[in-house]
């Protein structure tokens, strides 16, 4: 399958090149995010002072935007970054966190919508939703909406924003208005580690800062998560924990190659016709 083939191109190509992956993030995932970038082949770095953001993002290949921990000082230095990396050139990713959960949330990812053009935008299917102006429940920063129409929610949403969305959860779903792409691999248990969603939106700014193509990365960054959570979880014992499992990821992200993702990559790809 081309797709295939395309994420696994993406791959070398981050392993040959190490792009830097400019982070304006949240604290609560911060570290994990830089580990799974280095994890990756990427390198990472976590700059959000107003007054060198315009200066890295020059250095960067790709920019990755959280709003996980919001305040008033980060605001601006995301749009400042934002409309920089714009300017030059450099994909920025959304990762639109807890949208619909505050009034803050969600005016913040609104105002960065209109004010920066995004290559990709990864979100669980409540985030996403409400992102396309759906009635839906979130739970402060996680999902419980169900996956009915979430793939027409999302190619509608990548039609309106001219851009490629990414919906994680049970069934991933990958799409830039054209091009679909249902991603099966993943574990239950990844639910059940914090930051496994910014970790996915960080892959995805590691190949895209590599490939500079929104669609085949964001579907690399989601597959690799998804991969190496059912590659963690198969290696570990019977008496072990979450904790055994979060080491267990970034180790099987550090060991993904062109072989695991051809032999374990679960995709179904359809085009739209428009």
């Amino acid at each position: 399958m081309e797709i295939i083939k395309a994420v696994c191109e993406n791959l070398t190509l981050v392993k040959e090149q190490s792009p830097l992956v400019h982070h304006i993030t949240n604290y609560v995932t911060v570290n994990d995010c830089a580990n799974m970038v280095l994890a990756l082949g990427g390198s990472p770095v976590m700059a959000d002072d107003i007054d060198e953001v315009e200066e890295m993002v020059s250095l960067a290949g790709a920019l990755v935007i959280n709003v996980g921990t919001l305040n008033a000082r980060t605001i601006e230095s995301m749009l400042v970054a934002g409309k920089k990396a714009n300017k030059i050139g450099v994909p920025v990713v959304l990762d639109p966190v807890g949208i619909g959960a505050t009034a803050l949330r969600t005016d913040t990812v609104v105002k960065l919508i209109k004010e920066v053009k995004f290559a990709v935008i990864r979100g669980n299917m409540s985030e996403i939703k409400i992102l396309s102006g759906l009635n839906v429940e979130i739970k402060g920063v996680d999902s419980i909406a169900d996956d009915t129409n979430g793939k027409e929610t999302a190619v509608n949403l990548a039609r309106k924003l001219q851009t490629v969305i990414a919906i994680t959860g049970s069934l991933d779903v990958i799409t830039d208005g054209e091009k679909v792409c249902i991603i099966s691999n993943g574990e239950k248990i990844l639910s059940k580690l914090t930051g496994t969603g910014c970790m996915s939106t960080s892959l995805v700014g590691t190949y895209l800062g590599a490939s500079r193509n929104p669609f085949t990365a964001a579907v690399a960054g989601v597959m690799t998560m998804g991969l190496a959570g059912e590659l963690a979880l198969k290696s570990m014992g019977s008496n072990d924990g979450i904790g055994t499992f979060r080491a267990k990821l970034f180790d099987e992200v550090y060991k993904m190659n062109v072989e695991t993702i051809m032999v374990g990559g679960k995709l179904q790809y359809e085009e739209t016709g428009c």
